[in-house]
């Protein structure tokens, strides 16, 4: 540590901290896993998937935008925390459709494997909404289904920031709030299977389609067969 760092704890463990660092960028370094569906390494912050919630100082506050300061005392895993979590994920996939068994993107999903992180194994609380929105497959290379979109944002940052291209873009408001394209479909848009927008990892769920590459990877081998989601941060804390 440097004379600037400073500690802060999170439920109890400390946690060494830089100046400038949000909470969830210390708790990664640390080995302490915070869970997030928004925030995704290399993107700015956005905070708006609240999925990453914490308690700093008796706080709500989202930990992915939130500055760690020292001495903070913040809670991560509490039983209102993971309710509050259960019940975000939960509402994600009612306002959606998410069928898991028939999705190239099964075992890949960072929705279902949050879901199953959180022990949701069948959302039951809230009524499905069931939106019918249409399937744009007229690129050669990308499909996108909006059916699927939980509106991280990721795709829309990563396009504007990396690519410089602003592919994507939001339409609607509240629950109707979709992700939508800079043109009259996806055909029409400078859209390339090489944007980093595009990469198998900046899409959280099967939105984004890279085609020709559905159902590639065998069961057992895919990305959350092999551990639980956060497994690899919280991995850190025993090398």
């Amino acid at each position: 540590m440097t004379q600037e760092d400073f500690t802060f704890t999170i439920d109890g463990v400390e946690i060494a901290a830089s100046p400038g660092q949000t909470i969830m960028e210390a708790a990664d370094a640390a080995g302490v896993y915070i869970p997030r569906l928004c925030d995704h390494q290399g993107l700015r912050h956005q905070g708006s998937c609240r999925v990453c919630t914490v308690k700093a100082n008796g706080h709500s506050t989202s930990a992915c935008t939130q500055p760690a300061e020292p001495g903070m005392k913040v809670d991560n895993e509490t039983p209102h925390i993971s309710k509050l979590r259960r019940d975000l994920v939960e509402m994600l996939f009612h306002e959606g459709n998410h069928l898991c068994p028939i999705c190239e993107e099964s075992g890949n999903c960072e929705l279902q494997a949050m879901a199953y992180r959180l022990g949701m194994t069948e959302p039951t609380k809230f009524p499905y909404l069931e939106p019918s929105r249409g399937l744009d497959a007229s690129h050669p290379d990308i499909a996108l289904d909006t059916n699927r979109c939980i509106s991280c944002g990721r795709c829309i940052r990563a396009s504007q920031d990396v690519d410089h291209k602003g592919i994507f873009g939001y339409v609607g408001r509240g629950i109707h709030r979709r992700v939508a394209v800079n043109g009259p479909d996806l055909a029409q848009t400078d859209a390339a299977i090489t944007d980093h927008a595009i990469s198998k990892d900046v899409c959280p769920v099967g939105c984004i389609i890279r085609k020709g590459e559905g159902f590639a990877t065998p069961i057992g081998e895919r990305e959350f067969d092999r551990g639980l989601i956060g497994s690899e941060i919280e991995g850190k804390r025993h090398e």
